[in-house]
């Protein structure tokens, strides 16, 4: 039999201020992270945080601690001090955003308190996702929906008009012979960028070595993105033009949405497999 030694108090106290601050982060910060996991339960628009949240976690996980911990109380005690502000300023405004970003914030704060701005550079990744998975405000999201919805009606007209389809565009709505689409919010293409975003800072910090492949890849998105949503508004046209005005909803309507964002995130693959290329070409250039 082995005797089971028991932590000293120099042991426990080491413990103290971590569990200090988590009691105090779980305290300030429940009703935030509550409200923003209901959010990725109920929300269409915000359900990419049930798959970007524990893929973040899993990839904290494996990380791991820095070899070398560095502590920055000092730093880290400012950055909470910071968050536990902000988080009241958007629990007296009712401000959603503000509150899931301090709550953020307060624990990039407790990790460079405890490890130091190290632990949070290896760490970028998952943190990265968490903050993608927080969703935009209503302002910001509807200031962007609008001119992508804009413009992805331009893309489909134009491309109907290509095609010898009748078509004439009054802001988003594209008139057909008998049939008007509208463009809505939700066929802007602005969930699919948010996704193909996260998707683009994902695979480049798994794949990716260098900051400015990470960053050509994520700007990458943008016109797949854009693109492929006009392509989606043009073959929607195209069918319920040539075939039947049904076709414009329902399962069929869903499905193709679908199709189009695994297209894209194939693209986004292909674009990501090239600079993996570059890389290592330039890598072996340099050596």
């Amino acid at each position: 039999m082995t005797a089971t030694t028991l932590p000293s108090k120099h042991d426990w106290r080491s413990f103290a201020p971590l569990g200090v601050a988590a009691l105090f982060f779980v305290i300030l910060f429940a009703q935030p992270f509550t409200s923003l996991a209901h959010d990725w339960w109920t929300d269409p628009d915000a359900g990419h945080g049930l798959l970007l949240f524990p893929l973040a976690l899993w990839l904290g996980w494996r990380a791991g601690r820095t070899p070398s911990p560095t502590p920055q109380p000092v730093l880290g005690l400012v950055v909470i001090v910071g968050a536990v502000a902000l988080r009241y300023l958007g629990g007296l405004a009712a401000e959603l955003f503000t509150q899931r970003a301090a709550m953020l914030g307060a624990f990039c704060g407790v990790i460079v308190y405890f490890l130091g701005l190290a632990q949070i550079r290896k760490w970028w990744l998952p943190l990265g996702l968490v903050a993608l998975s927080i969703p935009l405000p209503a302002v910001i999201l509807g200031s962007l929906a609008l001119p992508l919805q804009f413009k992805a009606s331009q893309l489909g007209a134009h491309m109907l008009a290509s095609r010898h389809v009748p078509v004439a565009l009054t802001g988003n709505v594209i008139h057909l012979p008998g049939r008007d689409l509208f463009v809505t919010e939700a066929c802007s293409g602005l969930h699919s960028l948010t996704a193909l975003i996260s998707l683009g800072v994902l695979a480049g910090g798994l794949w990716l070595a260098t900051v400015w492949g990470r960053a050509i890849l994520v700007l990458a998105a943008i016109p797949v993105a854009m693109l492929l949503n006009g392509i989606r508004i043009f073959l929607t046209g195209f069918l319920v033009f040539f075939v039947d005005p049904k076709l414009a909803e329902g399962f069929l309507h869903l499905s193709e949405g679908w199709a189009i964002f695994v297209v894209a995130f194939v693209i986004l693959a292909g674009f990501a497999w090239v600079l993996h290329y570059l890389e290592r070409r330039r890598g072996r250039h340099t050596a």
